[in-house]
C-alpha cells in the first residue's frame, strides 16, 4: 500500500532564482534531494539525526528537478541543478518559468530593487498566461520577517503569529517586499485551480557556512577581537531559522498545497542579538562580547546598513502554522544558541576551515624556528615556542591575580595566585627553568586554546623525549576508550599534531651554521660553541634510544617526514619549506584580509613596475648593442670595399707594365718622329699625314 501511495506523487520541476547566492543555493540544493510527496509522511520523532554528517545532495529517481538562474555560469559547480540560466531576456526567462510546476522567488535577504521588480514581473507574466494551462502551477515568494519589523502588540511578551497578518507593519526599507506579498496573495485568489500562490516570510537565516551572521563567526574564529563586538544594545529579539529548515517549509508547501497561503518560517528560539553573538563567541572565539555603537560598523566596514537593518529587528514570533500543518524534519528547531555546536561544525566544514597542526623536530640550530615562521606566515598558524609560551602564561597569571585581588574574587584570584606561586617556586629551584610537569601543563592549555583549535599551530622543537610527548598529549577522558592490552598510547585527538617533520643535518653542517650566525643572534642564547656542542651531543644520545619522540608519533600512526637540510647557501630554507608545504597541502584558512590584499596588490604592482623597468632597460641595452653591432659591421664593410678597390688598382697597374714597356720601346719613338715631321710639313690633314708616315715607316722596316 505504501508503494502505491508513493507512485501517486510524480516528480515536479521547480524553478529557484539566483541559485548561486547563499539563501537560494541551499534552498535549491535541499529541494533537489527531496522526493515528491515525501513530507506527507509522518516524521519519526524517535529517530535522532543530530550526529549524522552533512550529506552532499544527489539527484535520484523521484526527486524534484531543480532549475534556476545564476549571475554567471563561469565558476559555478551547482551540480544539484538540472539546468542553469544566465543572462536570459525576460521573454526567454518566461518560457523557462512556464516549463516548471513550481516557481520559487527568493527575496528574503538583501534583495535589490531590480530583483523585486523581476519577481513582480515574473508573477504577473505567469498569471497572464494561466488560461491555457491544463494543470495547476504554484508560485512561492520567500519574503522576510522584516515586513513585520515595526509591528506592535499590546503585550510585548506575546509572540506574533500568522493571525496577526493584518496588523503587521514593515521596516521602511521593506515596503516593496510588502507590496509584492499583497500582490501575490491577491492574484492567487483569481483562479486557484490554475495558479496557487504562497508567501513564506523567513527569519534571519543561519547555518551551512553562514551569510547574515558570517561577520561574527569569522571574527570569533580568527580571534582578531578580545571581545566580539555587538553593534547596538543587543537586547532585541531576532527571529531566526536554519536555512535547511526554511527549505523544509518550502518542501512542505509544495507537497501539502495548504489552504493557508501565508507562513512565518522561524524556529522556536526567540534569542536576543546578544544571546546569538555570545553563543558564537563562546563556541569559536574568546567567549566575550562588547556592545559598541552602530556607527562603528560603518567605520570598521564590518557590516553594511542593510545588515544593521536586519540586526535591529525586535520581534517575538511563534511558528504556529508550520507546526500545525506540516511534517517538518527540523534541523535546528530550538535555534542557533541551543544548536551552536552543530552550527559551528557546519560553518567549519562548508568554509573548509580546518586547523593545520604541525610539529617540527630536529637537532639544535637545524633551522626549526626559521621554517616555523615561514609556515606560520603562509598558513596563518600560531608559532608555539616553549619560552614565549611560558612567558605569556606567567604574564597572563600575573594579570589574572591582580584583577582577582582588585575585584575581590577570592576563589579565582587565589587559584590563579597559587598556580603563579607554584611556577615561580619551581623556576627558582631549577635555575630559572620549569620542570616538564609544568611545561606540559602550560603547553596543553595553549594547544587547547580557541586560536590553536581554530587555525592550528606549529610546535617548535618540543616535545624532545618520548615521556614528554606522552605526558603532553595525554587525555585522561580518552583512557576508557582504549583496551588495557592496547600498545597505542592514550592521547588527545583534538591537540595532537596532524603532521610531524624531522629536520636532519650532519654535525659539521650544524657546527658551521652556528659559527656563521651573527654575534647579535648568538648573544643571550645557547648557541655559543661549547654549550651548543653539549646540546647537540645530548640530542644525539636521546635519539638512539629505543623510545624516542619520533617513535611515539609512529606508534600513533602519525609517521614523521624526514627532511635533510644540507644546502648552506639556502639561508631562507626555501627548499625545506617547499617540501613541507607539498606534504601539508593548500591553506585551510580564510584568504588575505583587505589590508593584506591591498599590501599584496601593492607588492605585485611594485614587482610589475620593477620588472617593466628592467625589461625597458634590457630593451634599450639590446637596441644599443644592435646599433653598435650594425655600425661595426658597416665600418667593417667599408674597410673591406676599400681594400678590394686597392687590390684591383694594384692588379691593373701590374698588368699594364708590359704593354707600357712595349709602347715605349716600339711605338713611341716612331710616333714621335712622325709628329716631328708633321710639325715641319704642316699638312692640311695632320692625322692623314701621320697615318701615311707610320705606314711608310712600317713598310721600310
Amino acid at each position: 500500500m505504501a508503494e502505491e501511495k508513493k507512485e501517486i506523487h510524480r516528480t515536479k520541476r521547480i524553478f529557484v532564482n539566483n541559485i548561486d547566492t547563499y539563501s537560494s543555493k541551499y534552498i535549491a540544493k535541499f529541494l533537489s534531494t527531496c522526493i515528491a510527496g515525501q513530507s506527507l509522511e509522518e516524521v519519526d520523532t524517535a529517530v535522532d539525526d543530530e550526529d549524522k554528517p552533512i550529506q552532499e545532495p544527489s539527484l535520484r529517481d523521484g526527486t524534484f528537478q531543480v532549475v534556476g538562474t545564476v549571475a554567471t555560469k563561469e565558476g559555478n559547480d551547482d551540480t544539484f541543478a538540472l539546468e542553469q540560466y544566465s543572462s536570459s531576456s525576460r521573454e526567454e526567462l518566461l518560457l523557462r518559468l512556464l516549463e516548471c510546476d513550481v516557481v520559487v522567488y527568493n527575496i528574503s535577504e538583501k534583495a535589490t530593487p531590480e530583483l523585486i521588480d523581476e519577481a513582480t514581473w515574473a508573477l504577473t507574466a505567469i498569471h497572464a498566461q494561466m488560461d491555457g494551462w491544463t494543470s495547476q502551477k504554484m508560485f512561492i515568494l520567500v519574503s522576510s520577517v522584516m515586513t513585520w519589523a515595526l509591528s506592535t502588540s499590546d503585550d510585548p511578551e506575546l509572540p506574533f503569529t500568522e493571525d496577526d497578518y493584518r496588523k503587521k507593519k514593515p521596516h521602511p526599507n521593506f515596503k516593496e517586499h510588502t507590496n509584492l506579498e499583497k500582490l501575490l496573495l491577491k492574484l492567487g485568489k483569481v483562479k486557484k485551480s490554475k495558479l496557487t500562490c504562497y508567501v513564506v516570510a523567513a527569519g534571519l537565516q543561519y547555518g551551512m557556512g553562514e551569510n547574515m551572521f558570517h561577520f561574527f563567526f569569522k571574527a570569533s574564529w580568527q580571534g582578531g577581537f578580545a571581545k566580539v563586538p555587538i553593534f547596538g544594545r543587543g537586547t532585541n529579539v531576532i527571529p531566526t531559522v536554519h536555512i535547511n529548515d526554511l527549505a523544509g517549509v518550502i518542501q512542505n508547501v509544495i507537497d501539502h498545497k495548504p489552504k493557508i497561503h501565508y507562513f512565518l518560517a522561524v524556529d522556536d528560539s526567540n534569542n536576543t542579538y546578544e544571546d546569538i553573538v555570545k553563543a558564537i563567541s563562546l563556541a569559536l572565539g574568546p567567549g566575550k562580547i562588547n556592545t559598541v555603537p552602530k556607527e562603528e560598523a560603518y567605520i570598521t566596514k564590518a557590516l553594511t546598513s542593510s545588515d544593521l537593518d536586519y540586526f535591529s529587528v525586535n520581534l517575538r514570533i511563534e511558528p504556529a502554522l508550520i507546526k500545525e500543518n506540516f511534517n517538518l524534519r527540523w534541523v535546528s528547531e530550538a535555534g542557533v544558541v541551543e544548536n551552536i555546536n552543530a552550527v559551528v561544525e557546519e560553518y567549519k566544514k562548508l568554509r573548509h576551515l580546518l586547523p593545520v597542526t604541525i610539529c617540527l623536530m630536529g637537532p639544535p640550530s637545524v633551522g626549526k624556528s626559521t621554517v616555523a615562521k615561514k609556515l606560520c606566515k603562509h598558513y596563518k598558524l600560531h608559532h608555539i615556542k616553549i619560552k614565549d609560551t611560558i612567558d605569556e602564561k606567567l604574564a597572563f597569571l600575573e594579570d589574572g591575580a591582580n584583577v582577582g585581588l582588585e575585584s575581590e574574587a577570592e576563589d579565582s584570584g587565589s587559584s590563579t595566585q597559587d598556580l603563579l606561586n607554584a611556577l615561580k617556586d619551581n623556576m627558582t629551584q631549577n635555575d630559572g627553568r620549569l620542570e616538564d610537569l609544568y611545561v606540559n601543563r602550560i603547553l596543553r592549555d595553549k594547544l587547547n586554546s580557541k586560536q590553536c583549535r581554530n587555525q592550528g599551530y606549529v610546535l617548535d622543537g618540543y616535545p624532545k623525549t618520548y615521556i614528554q610527548a606522552k605526558d603532553l598529549f595525554y587525555e585522561q577522558d580518552m583512557e576508557s576508550m582504549y583496551s588495557p592490552s592496547s600498545k597505542i598510547p592514550v592521547y588527545n585527538k583534538k591537540i595532537i599534531p596532524e603532521f610531524v617533520f624531522s629536520l636532519e643535518a650532519s654535525d659539521n653542517f650544524l657546527t658551521d651554521r652556528v659559527q656563521n650566525l651573527p654575534e647579535s643572534l648568538v648573544e643571550n642564547t645557547r648557541y655559543r660553541r661549547d654549550e651548543f656542542l653539549q646540546r647537540l651531543e645530548k640530542y644525539r644520545e636521546m635519539n638512539v634510544e629505543d623510545e624516542t619522540v619520533l617513535n611515539y608519533f609512529d606508534e600513533l600512526e602519525i609517521h614523521p617526514e624526514h627532511i635533510e637540510v644540507k644546502d648552506s647557501q639556502d639561508v631562507e630554507y626555501a627548499a625545506v619549506v617547499e617540501k613541507i608545504m607539498k606534504v601539508v597541502g593548500p591553506s585551510r584558512n580564510y584568504g588575505p584580509t583587505p589590508e593584506e590584499k591591498e599590501a599584496q596588490d601593492r607588492r605585485i604592482a611594485q614587482e610589475r613596475k620593477h620588472t617593466t623597468a628592467l625589461e625597458a632597460a634590457e630593451n634599450k641595452r639590446r637596441k644599443a648593442a644592435i646599433a653598435a653591432k650594425m655600425t661595426a659591421q658597416l665600418d667593417e664593410w667599408n674597410r673591406h670595399v676599400a681594400e678590394v678597390k686597392r687590390q684591383e688598382y694594384e692588379l691593373q697597374e701590374a698588368r699594364s707594365v708590359p704593354l707600357r714597356n712595349y709602347l715605349m720601346q716600339y711605338v713611341m719613338p716612331t710616333l714621335t718622329k712622325g709628329m716631328v715631321e708633321c710639325s715641319k710639313a704642316k699638312p692640311d690633314d695632320p692625322v692623314d699625314f701621320l697615318a701615311e708616315y707610320l705606314l711608310r715607316d712600317t713598310s721600310q722596316d
